[in-house]
């Protein structure tokens, strides 16, 4: 028996255990996905409030608001609009008295405001509240639009459009729910597609797909038991998604090839599933460590939308590690030779013909000019980091999406009637009396100091919470609400406006939160808290692969590396979508910047899969080194043998994200 098939690493007893029990691993990872799936659907996933998700000054505002209940409610806009008539024309007068009638008769409306007509007197604008107590405002605004779609029928040549937190909301989820249904359906044919032409045969490239399904599926049921603590965000399933898919692929596309690999060499199934355990599950464990090492870097984020992806992935990740050590072999010991059932032999002969030949043609150069291969290389990965230098973060909100979207069309038209009034800034102030003179007269300076500034506009409202505690006083910004217009407006009314007015009353709390505000808040703390995210991962990430592999150039290789991969990425990133190079070619509109949380999502997320990687090949590498190869030797076999699945593993990742395209 060769050291391989009798090694004594845990990867390697599980997988001969699952081999040889396979009816138990196999029936019992399927009993697991079904408890999780059932213990999901009872329990259910408690969603993070919004609010909880705010950072900084924006949190402490959003603190008082709740106290005076105005964090259970959504603002929400109706502009009319017509090019014949004035606001002032009994005409417009009678649509608006029908918007009021329509909005003020629905469940879960409060505080309608009195028609407020624009500037050129072609526009007008009816603001008022939807009950949002639990997330409840954006199923409560859509009879409140069936209804605007009324008055809009009754009236020809007037327009009546809503636009608010809820109204974009839907849109934004009906949006976003008919594109994942698209990507769905188009993700799992592709990457079964990429799959077959990688195994040649049906069997075999159904495999990684449903470990990485069922392993999937298991992870976003069990999202129901930490969100007993910790609140989950949406985007948690779509990264578990993402990612469980993608390291459940690799992980089998991995263990698979090499038990194919140790049969053609001769080795009976048994034997060539321990051998696949040995060392592909070996490498898969280190592998998913170093992921769930990365991951957690999202830990020192901040907020509490990094704490729940952060959950959710290392999660699926262990999840597809214990999937691809019990179920997968357990599958292939159970097939045995059916796993190359609905074998394409034109594939097989394409995949065996070329694979060899062109990876060792090119193994070979760089070997023979190992220097200057690494000059070239790495000063194409260095060119392609500089422009991350000039890389900034910026909100872009609303300019971020497409304009086919009638949401975004509305928002343009609002802006252009009311600049500022779609994206308020919300001044909360807590005080034991608002309506005491002192406060009232503070309040009084803030508008007339608001309305005077030039960052900053009318209308300026003001509401007060029943017991009298709290006042929210909305400030229409400068800008658009995301652009430096509006960061100027908002700091103008944070550290001069607030100040000279209720912030220098005694016993008066004031904070300022609103679309900005967060925007703001949450980019300095992105910029705060990403040098100590990204110092931990790259720690950890060190010490997890010098312990691995007992070697410090190896560890430092990996690492540096791994930090030229992300730079590359971060400064195509910049060339492309924030200044703009490329944007008619792929048919978008730069908008100047990067959005605040993809810098620590993609250094986390990149680092550790590429991670995968350097592992699979490193291992494959030391292996042939313990066997007692040279290391010239050692590093040209591990290359040859592991860099068409790695390349295979990397272009499922690549077609089945540029689906989310």
């Amino acid at each position: 028996m060769s050291p391989l098939e009798n090694s004594s690493t845990l990867a390697a007893r599980m997988g001969r255990w699952s081999a040889r029990r396979r009816k138990t691993a196999i029936f019992g990872w399927l009993a697991f996905v079904a408890v999780a799936a059932v213990l999901g659907a009872t329990l259910g996933t408690k969603q993070l409030d919004p609010a909880d998700a705010a950072v900084g000054e924006s949190k402490q505002a959003q603190e008082i608001l709740a106290t005076g209940g105005f964090a259970d409610t959504a603002d929400e806009s109706v502009l009319v609009t017509s090019e014949a008539h004035m606001a002032d024309d009994p005409a417009f007068r009678a649509v608006l008295a029908d918007v009021v009638r329509a909005v003020s008769g629905r469940d879960g409306v409060s505080d309608v405001q009195p028609p407020l007509a624009s500037e050129d007197g072609h526009a007008a604008l009816v603001r008022f509240e939807l009950a949002d107590g639990e997330g409840e405002a954006v199923k409560l605004v859509e009879p409140v639009l069936h209804s605007l779609a009324a008055v809009q029928e009754r009236h020809a040549g007037f327009r009546v459009e809503a636009f608010g937190d809820a109204s974009a909301q839907l849109a934004l989820e009906q949006t976003i729910a008919a594109d994942f249904k698209r990507a769905e359906y188009t993700a799992v044919p592709v990457t079964l597609g990429i799959l077959i032409v990688v195994f040649g045969a049906l069997a075999a490239a159904a495999i990684p797909l449903l470990v990485g399904l069922s392993a999937v599926v298991a992870a976003i049921s069990l999202l129901a038991l930490p969100s007993r603590v910790f609140a989950m965000d949406e985007a948690a399933s779509s990264v578990i998604l993402l990612i469980g898919l993608a390291v459940s692929v690799d992980y089998s596309l991995f263990y698979l090839k090499r038990e194919r690999e140790e049969r053609a060499a001769g080795r009976g199934e048994q034997a060539a599933l321990a051998a696949a355990a040995a060392t592909s599950g070996r490498a898969i464990v280190i592998s998913g460590l170093t992921v769930i090492a990365a991951v957690a870097g999202m830990f020192f984020g901040g907020s509490a939308i990094w704490t729940s992806v952060a959950i959710g992935t290392i999660l699926v990740v262990a999840i597809a590690v214990v999937g691809s050590l019990t179920v997968l072999p357990a599958t292939l010991s159970w097939l045995g030779p059916r796993v190359e059932k609905g074998r394409i032999r034109l594939l097989s002969r394409r995949r065996g013909r070329g694979e060899a030949r062109v990876w060792g043609d090119i193994v070979d150069r760089v070997l023979r000019r190992p220097a200057v291969s690494a000059a070239l290389a790495g000063g194409l990965l260095l060119a392609l980091a500089v422009p991350t230098v000039f890389m900034r973060t910026a909100d872009t909100g609303i300019d971020a999406l497409p304009r086919s979207l009638e949401i975004v069309r509305t928002y343009e038209r609002l802006q252009a009637a009311f600049p500022g009034g779609p994206l308020p800034a919300v001044v909360a102030i807590e005080a034991a009396d608002v309506a005491a003179p002192e406060v009232r007269a503070g309040i009084a300076r803030l508008r007339t100091e608001a309305a005077a500034n030039g960052l900053m506009g009318e209308p300026v409202t003001v509401r007060s919470s029943e017991d009298g505690r709290v006042a929210l006083v909305s400030v229409p910004l400068a800008g658009n609400g995301y652009d430096e217009t509006s960061a100027a407006a908002l700091a103008a009314l944070r550290e001069a406006v607030i100040p000279a007015t209720v912030g220098s009353l005694a016993g008066v709390k004031a904070a300022v939160t609103g679309p900005t505000a967060l925007s703001e808040d949450f980019t300095a703390l992105m910029n705060e808290r990403m040098p100590l995210a990204m110092g931990f991962v790259l720690v950890f990430a060190f010490g997890l692969l010098l312990v691995a592999f007992r070697s410090i150039v190896i560890a430092v290789k990996a690492v540096l590396l791994n930090l030229l991969s992300v730079g590359s990425a971060y400064g195509i990133l910049t060339l492309v979508f924030q200044d703009g190079h490329g944007e008619k070619a792929l048919g978008f509109n730069s908008v100047g910047g990067i959005t605040p949380w993809l810098p620590l999502f993609l250094f986390v997320v990149l680092f550790g899969l590429s991670m995968d990687y350097h592992v699979f090949i490193l291992s494959r590498i030391r292996e042939a080194y313990d066997g007692g190869l040279s290391t010239e030797a050692a590093v040209a076999h591990g290359i040859r043998t592991t860099a068409g699945t790695v390349s295979a593993a990397a272009f499922v990742m690549v077609a089945v994200f540029s689906i989310f395209i």
